[in-house]
């Protein structure tokens, strides 16, 4: 079976940090090579689960305010029509978005950690943010794991950039994280859908829960918690955990 991950994909100047770019390279050198990539993105969020381009589109840069270079960017992976067909056998009611390109959740990591762009990429929809609905998402993708697939759950592992002050760690963040890394640790299935309200500064860390909501799919596909980190730290006082489901 294939091992599931969560990361915390970054913005667009992810480029620029050559630990964390580096970090993302080794942790792909380690995975062995999927035939397919599902990418299920804290940037796209429709009801019922859409099913993105599966042939090779333009990126969606869904982002504002950065220099040209990064709208410059291009990831020309191949469309990936028969993992969208397992997909639709596997989830009912599925609908076809068959313009929308990979968004920025996806291609920012995806160009660190697989550059050459030569494995078959497809992005799928959030229908909701209820952390038990996601979850029973992962669990109906589960199956792909045994065809070589990647699912990948793209979020953030803290994310309020409103809350952010300078650059130091605030405690919010680090506490949050800490409390995160020991629930996954424990398998704590209920604390973690319930992290709103079992975590400590849950709200703060999450004011709106869009990039710890792909963990759920993550976690369903891998049939619960457990694994290990693969990438930790903060970056301008966000926790850049990120994890591998075995």
């Amino acid at each position: 079976m294939h091992p599931v991950i969560y990361l915390s994909h970054g913005a667009p100047p992810l480029a620029d940090d050559a630990t964390w770019t580096a970090e993302l390279a080794a942790w792909s050198a380690d995975l062995p090579r999927p035939t397919a990539i599902l990418v299920v993105s804290a940037h796209w969020e429709a009801a019922p689960v859409m099913i993105g381009a599966t042939t090779t589109v333009g990126l969606t840069y869904d982002f504002w305010g950065f220099a040209d270079r990064y709208y410059q960017v291009r990831y020309p992976a191949p469309g990936a029509p028969e993992l969208a067909a397992s997909v639709r056998k596997l989830l009912a009611g599925t609908a076809d978005d068959p313009e929308r390109g990979l968004d920025h959740g996806a291609y920012v990591p995806l160009v660190e950690m697989y550059p050459a762009a030569d494995i078959p990429v497809l992005q799928i929809s959030m229908p909701t943010l209820d952390p038990v609905e996601l979850y029973r998402l992962g669990e109906k993708l589960a199956p792909l794991r045994a065809e070589g697939v990647l699912i990948i759950g793209s979020g953030f592992f803290t994310h309020n950039l409103s809350a952010l002050r300078g650059t130091e760690v605030p405690s919010w963040s680090s506490e949050f994280d800490d409390w995160g890394n020991r629930a996954l640790l424990a398998g704590d299935v209920d604390g973690l859908l319930d992290f709103e309200h079992k975590a400590p500064a849950g709200r703060l860390a999450h004011p709106r829960t869009e990039h710890f909501a792909p963990l759920f799919v993550a976690m369903g596909a891998a049939g619960g918690p457990g694994g290990h980190t693969a990438i930790d730290g903060f970056w301008l006082g966000l926790s850049k955990r990120s994890w591998q489901f075995a």
